[in-house]
C-alpha cells in the first residue's frame, strides 16, 4: 500500500521549477506516493504566502516553494529574506499542509544571497510546520559539478542544469518521504565486521578493530539514538565474548547502555527479533536489522518479511555514504519525547514487573503512584500532539491524521494527558479534540499511547470530559469511532464502557462515571500484561525498495537516467523513421532531440511539439545548442516556423556563417590600416593557425 492516501505537492518559485515535475514524478513512483503536482503561478512566492484563498493556503497534501535570491536582486536581497521570513512565519499557521522551503543557488560569488540564506535560516529556525532545505544540504546528498545553466536562464528563467533539477528534486523528495513515511523504531545490530572489524570469538575481544568506517556507523547510530530511535544488539556470539568487547574498547562511540535489549545467541535472527519485538511491545515493520552478511539479511527478510533487513556494501569503506543514503532513517522532527525514547524503554521492563504481581487495575495503578496531568493544549505541545495523531494507531477513536498546522488552525478545543509515575516521566501521552454541539459534547478524536495503555489514563481522561460536559450543562458525551485495522483497543475500550448505535457511542456523564467506577474494580486483562506501544500501520508489503534508493539511485546522474527511462512512452510504438539525417550537424542535432524527448529516434522533418516537446524542453535544446556548436539561438527559431531537425540544422548553420562572417569584416577593417607588408604576415600568421 502507498505511503499515504493521494494528496497533492503545491509549488510556488522565484523560477521556472516545472523542470522538477518529472523527477519528482519518479520518486513518488518509487515511493508509492499518489501526489499530483500543481504548479503556482510564475514567480508568485509572496502572493501564496500571504493570500488566504491561495494554491498553498488551499493545499492538504505538501507545500514547496523555492526561492533563489539572485531573482530579488532589484528589491534587495536582504530586505527580501526579512520579508519572506515574516511571510512564512504568517502563513505557516495558515497552511493545512507542511511547508518545505527550498533556497536554491545564486551565481558563485554572489555574497549578498549567502548572507540572505543565513538571516532567513536564523528567523525561521525552529518553526513549527516549516522544513527548510539550503544548498548545502543538496550538495551532502547529490553533488553536481555544473549547478547553473546561463543561457536557459537568459531564455526562459531555467537557471539550472538538467542534472542539477535532478538533484534538486531527489533532495525534496526525501524531505517529502520523511514527512510522510511512518517511522522506523528500532535499530537491530549485528555484532562482528558490523560493529567492529574481526570477530570477537576468534580474535579476542582486544583482538578486534574499531576501524574509521566502523566508527562512522557507530557515530551515525548514536545520532538516530540522540533523535528518538531504539538500538537492540541482535548477533550470533557468546554473550560474554561481546559484553567483554564493549569493556574492552571504551573508546567505541556507542556504549552497552546505549542498546535498550539484546539477544546474542546462536538462534536465527528472525526469531530473536520477533521475540524482542514481544518484549518491547514493537511491531517487526517498525525494525531495520544492519548487518555484515547477506545471508543473514535474506534469512530474516523471508522469515520476517515486515523486518527492513539492510545489508552492509561489501567493501567497508562504502559505509558510511551507504548509511547517509538510506532514507528509512530519516525523522521529518524531533520532539523531547523522542529525545528520552531510549530511558522511557529501559524503565519500561520494571513497570511491567509490578503490572504482573497486581490482581486488579486500583492495585497496579496506585503501586505506580500514578500521576496524570489533564490540561488544555498550549503551543508548545503541538508539535507532539501532531505526532500522536500521526503514530497512533491502536489507542485511536478516529484515526485522523493531522499536521502541526492543521492543528493549530482547527477549531475544535483539545485536552492533553501528561503522564509520571515512581519509575519516571511518561511525557505527553493522551489527547481528546472535542466540540460542543446541540447539547452534546463531541469528540472527535481521542487517542492514547500505547505505552500508558491499561494504567487508567483512558479512563481518567473519559471522567474528565464527563465533568467538563456536566459543568456545561451538556447531556451527553457522543463519541464517533471509525474502525482501521490496527484499532480494536480503541473499540474494546468503549465497548467496556457503553454500546454503540451506528458505530457512535453516547453517555450522559452519570453512565460515564458508574461504567469507569466499574470496569476500574475487574481484575487487570490478560492480554494487557504486555502493553502495547505506539507503532506505524503496516507496510511492509508497500514499503519503498531502501537498498535500492541507497545504491542504483544514489547520485544526480542516475536519477535522472532512470527518470528519461521511466518517462518514455513505452506504449508507444514509433514508425521508421522515413527522413533519417543527411549530414553530420544533422546526426548530431537527432541524437540531441531523441535524448530530450526520450525517443529511440527522430527524423530530421519531424515536428519537435508533436513529438512531445514543450517550451522548458525547447529552453533546454536551444542551451545544449549553444553548448556544442557555440552559437546563440533566439526562442524565435522555436516559434517562428515548423520547428524541425531540419530547419535547426539550417538555422546552426546560418549563425555559424554569420558569426564567422563578422570575424572577417572585423579582419578586413584591420587590414586597411595596416601596410602591405603587415597585412601579408598578419594573413600568414591567420591561415597558419587555421
Amino acid at each position: 500500500m502507498p505511503l499515504q492516501e493521494t494528496s497533492s505537492l503545491a509549488i510556488g518559485a522565484t523560477f521556472t521549477a516545472e523542470a522538477l515535475e518529472p523527477v519528482l514524478n519518479f520518486w513518488f513512483s518509487e515511493l508509492g506516493l499518489a501526489c499530483p503536482i500543481r504548479f503556482a503561478g510564475y514567480g508568485q512566492v509572496f502572493q501564496q504566502l500571504l493570500d488566504p484563498n491561495s494554491l498553498l493556503a488551499a493545499n492538504r497534501g505538501y507545500n514547496l516553494v523555492l526561492v533563489r535570491f539572485e531573482d530579488w536582486r532589484e528589491a534587495g536581497m536582504a530586505d527580501s529574506a526579512a520579508r519572506l521570513a515574516e511571510s512564512v512565519r504568517g502563513a505557516a499557521p495558515r497552511f493545512h499542509a507542511p511547508l518545505v522551503l527550498a533556497i536554491c543557488p545564486s551565481a558563485a560569488g554572489c555574497a549578498e544571497a549567502g548572507a540572505a540564506e543565513q538571516s532567513l535560516a536564523q528567523a525561521l529556525a525552529g518553526l513549527a510546520g516549516v522544513s527548510l532545505l539550503r544548498p548545502a544540504d543538496v550538495a551532502s546528498l547529490y553533488p553536481v559539478a555544473e549547478i547553473h545553466d546561463p543561457h536557459a536562464d537568459e531564455l526562459g528563467h531555467l537557471p539550472y542544469t538538467p542534472l542539477y533539477f535532478a538533484a534538486l528534486a531527489s533532495s525534496i523528495a526525501r524531505r517529502i518521504h520523511a514527512l510522510a513515511a511512518p517511522l522506523f523504531k528500532l535499530v537491530a545490530l549485528d555484532c562482528d565486521d558490523t560493529l567492529w572489524a574481526g570477530v570477537c570469538g576468534e580474535d579476542g575481544p582486544t583482538g578486534v578493530i574499531l576501524d574509521q568506517p566502523r566508527r562512522a556507523l557507530q557515530e551515525f547510530l548514536a545520532e538516530r539514538k540522540r533523535q528518538g530511535m531504539l538500538l537492540a544488539l541482535v548477533s550470533k556470539n557468546n554473550e560474554e565474548d561481546v559484553l567483554e568487547t564493549f569493556r574492552a574498547h571504551p573508546e567505541m562511540p556507542l556504549a552497552l547502555e546505549d542498546f535498550v535489549a539484546r539477544r546474542i545467541n546462536w538462534e536465527p535472527k528472525s526469531a530473536n527479533l520477533a521475540a524482542l519485538a514481544a518484549d518491547l511491545s514493537l511491531g517487526l515493520e517498525s525494525f531495520i536489522l544492519v548487518d555484515d552478511n547477506p545471508k543473514e539479511c535474506r534469512e530474516t527478510q523471508a522469515a520476517q518479511p515486515e523486518v527492513l533487513a539492510l545489508p552492509l556494501p561489501p567493501d567497508p569503506r562504502d559505509i558510511p555514504a551507504f548509511l547517509t543514503r538510506v532514507w528509512a532513517f530519516d525523522r521529518a522532527a524531533v520532539t523531547a519525547e523522542d529525545v528520552r525514547r531510549s530511558e522511557l524503554y529501559r524503565v519500561e521492563a520494571q513497570r511491567s514487573a509490578v503490572r504482573r504481581s497486581a490482581a486488579s487495575l486500583d492495585e497496579f495503578v496506585a503501586s505506580l503512584n500514578l500521576a496524570i496531568d489533564i490540561a488544555p493544549l498550549t503551543p508548545a505541545q503541538i508539535p507532539r500532539v501532531a505526532q500522536l495523531t500521526q503514530r497512533t494507531n491502536q489507542m485511536n477513536t478516529s484515526l485522523i491524521r493531522r499536521t502541526e498546522s492543521e492543528i493549530r488552525a482547527m477549531p475544535e478545543e483539545c485536552l492533553t494527558a501528561s503522564v509520571r509515575d515512581r519509575f519516571g516521566d511518561y511525557g505527553l501521552t493522551g489527547v481528546a479534540i472535542f466540540r460542543a454541539r446541540d447539547a452534546s459534547l463531541v469528540v472527535d478524536t481521542m487517542l492514547f499511547s500505547c505505552r500508558v495503555l491499561g494504567r487508567g489514563v483512558e479512563q481518567r481522561a473519559l471522567a474528565h470530559l464527563g465533568q467538563l460536559a456536566r459543568r456545561r450543562g451538556l447531556n451527553s458525551i457522543v463519541i464517533p469511532f471509525r474502525k482501521g485495522p490496527r484499532n480494536r483497543p480503541a473499540e474494546l475500550f468503549l465497548n467496556s464502557i457503553a454500546a454503540a448505535r451506528d458505530g457512535v457511542y453516547r453517555l450522559s456523564p452519570d453512565e460515564i462515571d458508574a461504567a469507569i467506577a466499574a470496569a476500574t474494580r475487574k481484575a487487570v486483562p490478560a492480554d494487557h500484561s504486555a502493553p502495547a506501544v505506539e507503532a506505524p500501520e503496516s507496510r511492509a508489503n508497500g514499503r519503498p525498495d531502501y537498498v535500492r534508493i541507497a545504491t542504483e539511485l544514489a547520485t544526480a546522474e542516475t536519477v535522472l537516467e532512470h527518470t528519461r527511462k521511466a518517462a518514455a512512452p513505452a506504449a508507444v510504438v514509433r514508425r521508421a523513421t522515413a527522413h533519417p539525417p543527411r549530414t553530420p550537424l544533422e546526426t548530431q542535432l537527432a541524437a540531441l532531440w531523441a535524448e530530450l524527448l526520450r525517443l529511440p529516434s527522430v527524423g530530421v522533418n519531424e515536428n519537435f511539439f508533436e513529438l512531445g516537446g514543450h517550451s522548458l524542453l525547447a529552453v533546454q535544446l536551444l542551451s545544449r545548442v549553444r553548448q556544442f556548436f557555440g552559437v546563440d539561438l533566439s526562442l524565435e527559431v522555436v516559434y517562428s516556423g515548423d520547428f524541425t531537425v531540419a530547419e535547426l540544422a539550417k538555422a546552426v548553420e546560418l549563425k555559424e556563417i554569420e558569426q564567422t562572417g563578422a570575424s572577417y569584416q572585423d579582419l578586413l577593417r584591420e587590414l586597411e590600416d595596416m601596410s602591405d607588408d603587415e597585412a601579408r604576415a598578419l594573413l600568414a600568421e591567420e591561415q597558419a593557425q587555421e
